[in-house]
Parts: C-alpha cells; structure tokens; sequence
C-alpha cells in the first residue's frame, strides 16, 4: 500500500485542468507540484445554457467539443451576472477535462461541489456519477472512483437547473434574494486511500469552574475496498495560534472498518486550561485525527473552539455572562459583479466591514459559504445559521401538516448543514425558518418538526425561527416551541406605526412568553415601494428611535439590523438584470457607503462616549460604556491615537492597554505624545483584541 506521503504527492500530480484538448497524464514526480489532499477544479470550464431542457436527452455529457454555443466561464461562477443571462431560469450546462495519473489506482476519488443552485446532475466520462436535487445551498461529495480512466485525461458534465420550483425550500418564488444559478461555489477532488476519515464532529462543553473542557469526538470512517481494513486511531489538539499540541492521545485500541462500510468512532478525552472563544477573544483549536493500517495513513483537521452559549430567563450567556448583542444581516450574492460566486476578497470586504460595524451577532437565510463561517470563527462574529424557508406562500394550499416533499426537502437541507458546519463555534443558533406564517397549522408543524429534528442532531445547540406573526395572539406563535424568541418588526416601513407601537408589540411578546428572551431578528428602513423613497434620513431615525425602544426592555437581548447592503433578488423593485435589487441596506450593491453606515456603527458600539481633554499634547480621556444593547465586559481592549500635523500627515501613534471595564462603566486613561506642536487633528480609536475600532473620536484643537 502506498503512503500518505505518496497519496498527497499523487494528489498535487493533477493539472489544473485543460478545457481544450486533453493533456497527457502527469507524472507523479512532475516539476513544479504542490501536495495536498484536496486539489482545485475551480478555474476555466466551458458554459452552454440549455433552454428547451434538451442536452441530456441529446447525450451532451457524452462529448466535450468546443462549439459556437459554449463559452469560457471560471468557476465559481454564475449565469445570473452576465447580460446575456441575468433573467434566465432554467437549466445550464457546464464541461471541463483533468488528468488522473496512473498512480491513483490504489486511491479513492470523490468529487466535491460546496455548492450548485439548485439541482444539479453529474456525469463523468460520459457516465452518470451522480445528482443532488433542490438544495442550493449545502455542500455534496460524490465518489467517482470507478468512473476515472487512470493515466489519460477524463470529463466531466454538470447540468444545472435554477428554475423555481414549487417542491422544495425555497417554494417557487416565496424568497426574497438572488436564485443565481451556477456552480457558484469551490469545487475539488479529494484524494485519499480507500480506507478514509470522512467527517469528525467536536463536542466542546467547558467547565467554568475548573477551567477544564470536555472534548467529545465522534469521527466517520469509510472503508471504499472490498476488503476490511484494520488500524489504529492517533489523534492531537493543536491550539491554533501558537501551533503548540496541548493533547496527544495515549495508545486507542485497533478497530476494524469492514469493506464498503461506514463505521462510526467514538472518544472523550480532557483538555486542560482551555481557553475560551469569544467575539472578542476567538480563541481556535485544531483536532488532527488520524488513521493508520499498515503504510495507509489518512490524516483529518478540523478547527472547532471551546464555549457555552445559552438562553435562560431573559437573556442570552456567553460563557455564564449575560450579554445584550447587537449586529446586522448581510445578504450575500448582492455585488453584480460577483453575484453568489463570491470570490475570497469580497467575502473578507464585507465581514471586515461588519465588524467595523461592531457586529457581533448575526443571522443569515440560508446556509453560507464555509468562507464566512471561518472568518465568523477566526474574527469574532456570533451567527444564526438558516435553511431557506421564506414565506407564508410556502404553505399555500396545505391543511394541517405541511406537504410531505416540501417537509422532506427542508429536512434534507436541515441535516446536510448541521453535518457540514456543527463544529464552527460561531454558529451559536440553528435558524429554521423566516417569516413563514407561525401560527397557519401546517407551518406551525412544519417548524416544529425541524425543531426535533435539529435538537435529535445537536442537541446542545439553540434553535429559533425568525417570525412575522406576532402581533396577534402571540401564544399561538410556533415561535414559542423554540429556544428564545425572533420577532421581524417593521414598524414604520412594511407596517405603519412609530415607537409607541413597537413598545406595545414587545410588551405583548414578552407577556406571551415571560421566561424566554426576545430578539429582535429584523428591524429597518426599505425603500421598496412607491410610498417609501430612498431616504437614508429615514432609515437612521429608524435606526436610533427604535433601538431606545429595545433599550428600555430589560427583556430584549439582541437587535438585528437589516440590512448590511441593498440586495440582489428576482422580486427587487429598483434596478433590471443583475441590478435588480431592495435598496434596504447601509451600503449599496458595490459596497459604498452611506450615511447610515456611521449611525449604525456608532449605534452598534459597546461604547457610548469618549470624552477629550489636552493639556501640552498629555489627553486625558474619559470613556463610558453602554448600559443597554449592545453591553459586554471590555476585556483587552486597548486605546489607540494617532497625531496628524500640517496636510494631515500622520506623524506619531501611541498605544495603551484599558483595565477591564463593565457594561455602564466609566474608565479613565491618558496619552502622551511626543510632539511639540499643536495637532491639526488627533485621532482616537477603542480597539477590540481582535485589533478592529468598536469606537472613534476625532479631537481637533
């Protein structure tokens, strides 16, 4: 049997891909490569859309010549963006060719798509590999071993389906985002021995007392062979900023994984001294597990973080503290440039912008790419993770239960989510649905029956639905199964009334459902119909006066903001093709900003003032933080000015560290600088220990 050393180099021997004529297979030893397990399909493909859903009868995954009606994309990619296709639904078609070298035939070979909307089908070598039906928006992996032809070049044929549909969630058209159509996320190979590590699950349960947390690992094994394999478990924790092994485990016993099975391996083991993720302190651990049997080694890493998130009484706890958060949504997909094949800048762009709007508690309508999830985990961004069930219209026409294919979709979309992301700890909540009408029988079992199964997978963590249906006889709400309670108010846009009324709509909840918190799921100004301009003046009183209502309620423990950005979706009212958007958000489709972006995130700071004295460039500096939403502890936080002179030139910067500081507390600091002369202007900034401003000030003589 080869070694994993051997896999990897055999894994890197595989060109990036010729979408022209076949090249001839590489070999093993071939200059210029790289090893790894997973290697890149993304890059050039060929692109025919396919209007009369006639190529599979035609056999068009049989044949790879360029024609006339194929052009160059590069995956990611998505047909919704470009001119020709921006209103297109329907299906497409997608073709590229890579090598397999020779050396392979004692490996497996799957093939893995992060994510097609929605429906996608796949062939390899002109033979069908397999499909993954009406889930847009998670992740699927097929085995194509058998498909290969080792030592020469081979196919593959993607067709691709973005029509609505009325059997699965999203229904039809009940959704308000952009159905792009297209492979719009990473695709690659992995390569490994047959006998493989598919997944691992981290359970991380912290003791606060003692410092300690307990580390349950559930890992799947899949033997692909026909013969049983046999071997031994080796796993470590590596804490993933100093790369420093804080756990080895001692000698596991041999197991068996008999041939063409999947078998499941269970451990527990203790880490000491466990340092704790936070929002401000996103502290990450590596669990590298690892088989080996005989030469045949696979190795899997997995990053999780060690935390507790709760709902109890009226608040939400972070590692037992009680804090009150706030954040803001941002829709994915919204640049037209881009649509949902985000590439990696973009994606970064935006998250840095949310947390330079001091987001620190998120929500999204459907499954992300694992690009924001690690960002969430690796800057400090606590999220609400949702299968794409949107609307009253999903329950049209059901009686008491909902209609079993739409059941079975959400649920099929519920478990390839929580298998794929569970072990990020920025995924604090299992969002189940939006909007859909809580309170209508059939909806109201729909939620419920996603509930048990999302609390059957993960039972330890918390699970909500962002509701629309509050307002009357909230008791009847589906929205009080769940964990805490989301209410969508758009008092003063999509509803009419001003503060008073959201006042009454809160107390209402709150006396429906005294022992749950309350969060306020959604909440701004949309300029999307006639009698509602954009006026950004509107969206920041919006902003202001009703997060004074939320800060009068001591049951209130979190606001949403939306949104981030105006947002791309098929039912926009302003824009054509792939403008076609909501102007909702604080910044516009491209990304610039408005004035409301600085309202929100002075809003959204945990810090409610900083005032400044000079004396001969000495600053005394007097801060005071929020008593209501947001309010956490400042922990490691640090003050930082900067001293401009003449053409505002930036001539010195000065740093200290802040003591710890609580929610409505006053801390005084000072800061000297150097210069003689007197400042055109210095600026001020209280910095997170993630190293982001969550607050400004700029003195000026």
């Amino acid at each position: 049997m080869p070694s994993r050393r051997k896999f990897l180099a055999q894994a890197g021997a595989l060109a990036a891909g010729a979408i022209g004529p076949p090249a001839a297979a590489s070999s093993p030893n071939a200059a210029g490569r790289t090893s790894r397990e997973a290697v890149s399909l993304c890059g050039e493909w060929w692109f025919r859309t396919d209007p009369e859903a006639a190529g599979e009868q035609q056999r068009w995954y049989e044949t790879h010549q360029s024609t006339s009606s194929r052009r160059r994309v590069n995956v990611p990619h998505t047909w919704q963006v470009d001119s020709d296709f921006a209103d297109y639904r329907g299906v497409a078609w997608y073709f590229r060719t890579f090598d397999a070298p020779s050396d392979w035939q004692d490996a497996a070979i799957r093939l893995e798509f992060e994510a097609v909307f929605h429906t996608a089908k796949i062939w390899v070598n002109g033979q069908l590999a397999g499909d993954h039906v009406r889930k847009g928006y998670t992740a699927f992996v097929l085995d194509i071993t058998r498909l290969l032809r080792l030592g020469s070049s081979n196919t593959i044929a993607v067709r691709v389906d973005n029509a609505f549909d009325e059997h699965m969630v999203p229904r039809g058209r009940s959704s308000d985002w952009a159905h792009d159509g297209g492979i719009y996320r990473p695709v690659q190979l992995l390569i490994t021995p047959k006998t493989f590590v598919e997944r691992v699950d981290i359970e991380a349960d912290p003791d606060l007392e003692s410092g300690a947390a307990k580390i349950a690992i559930t890992a799947y094994l899949r033997n692909t062979s026909s013969k049983d394999w046999t071997g031994r478990i080796f796993f470590q924790i590596i804490e993933d900023k100093t790369s420093s092994a804080v756990m080895t485990s001692s000698d596991t016993p041999r197991l068996t994984v008999k041939g063409g099975a999947t078998q499941t391996s269970k451990y527990a083991v203790t880490l000491t001294k466990a340092k704790l993720w936070h929002f401000d302190h996103p502290n990450l651990y590596r669990l590298i597990f690892s088989i080996g049997g005989g030469q045949e080694t696979h190795e899997f890493t997995v990053t999780f973080g060690v935390r507790k998130f709760k709902a109890k009484s009226s608040g939400l706890y972070l590692n037992e503290e009680r804090e009150k958060l706030m954040g803001v949504e941002r829709m994915a997909g919204s640049n037209p440039e881009f649509g949902m094949a985000e590439p990696s800048q973009w994606i970064t762009h935006d998250h840095d912008d949310l947390k330079h709007l001091n987001c620190v508690f998120t929500r999204v309508h459907w499954p992300q790419d694992k690009r924001v999830l690690d960002y969430c985990d690796r800057n400090g961004i606590l999220i609400q993770s949702e299968i794409p069930a949107w609307g009253y219209e999903t329950f049209a026409g059901m009686g008491a239960e909902p209609d079993e294919d739409i059941l079975q979709n959400a649920l099929d979309q519920l478990r390839e989510m929580i298998a794929r992301d569970r072990n990020h700890p920025s995924i604090v909540c299992w969002g189940l649905c939006n909007e859909i009408g809580g309170q209508n029988p059939s909806a109201y079992q729909f939620a419920k029956h996603l509930l048990e199964e999302a609390k059957r997978l993960d039972p330890n963590r918390l699970c909500s639905y962002a509701s629309n249906s509050l307002d009357q006889t909230p008791e009847r709400d589906v929205a009080g199964l769940m964990d805490f309670i989301e209410t969508n108010e758009y008092f003063g846009t999509w509803a009419p009334g001003t503060p008073v009324e959201v006042a009454k709509h809160l107390d209402k909840i709150h006396a429906a459902f005294p022992g749950k918190p309350v969060v306020i799921s959604e909440y701004g100004y949309c300029a999307c119909t006639a009698d509602r301009p954009e006026g950004d003046g509107h969206r920041i009183e919006l902003l202001r006066s009703h997060d004074e209502v939320f800060r009068s309620k001591d049951f209130v423990a979190g606001a949403i903001f939306f949104c981030y950005n105006d947002y791309r979706t098929h039912i926009g009212y302003s824009g054509v093709g792939a403008l076609k958007q909501n102007v909702h958000g604080v910044v516009n489709v491209c990304g610039a900003q408005k004035a409301s972006y600085d309202a929100l995130r002075r809003e959204s700071s945990p810090v409610e003032s900083l005032s400044v004295n000079n004396h001969l460039n000495t600053f005394q500096l007097e801060l005071k933080t929020r008593r209501d939403i947001p309010t956490y502890k400042l922990r490691g936080y640090k003050l930082r000015g900067t001293f401009y002179g003449a053409g505002e030139i930036p001539i010195e910067r000065q740093e200290i560290e802040l003591p710890e500081i609580a929610a409505g507390a006053e801390a005084s600091a000072a800061l000297t600088f150097s210069q003689a002369g007197v400042p055109l202007l210095v600026k001020f900034d209280v910095l997170r220990p993630t190293g982001f401003s969550a607050y400004s000030f700029n003195w000026m003589p």
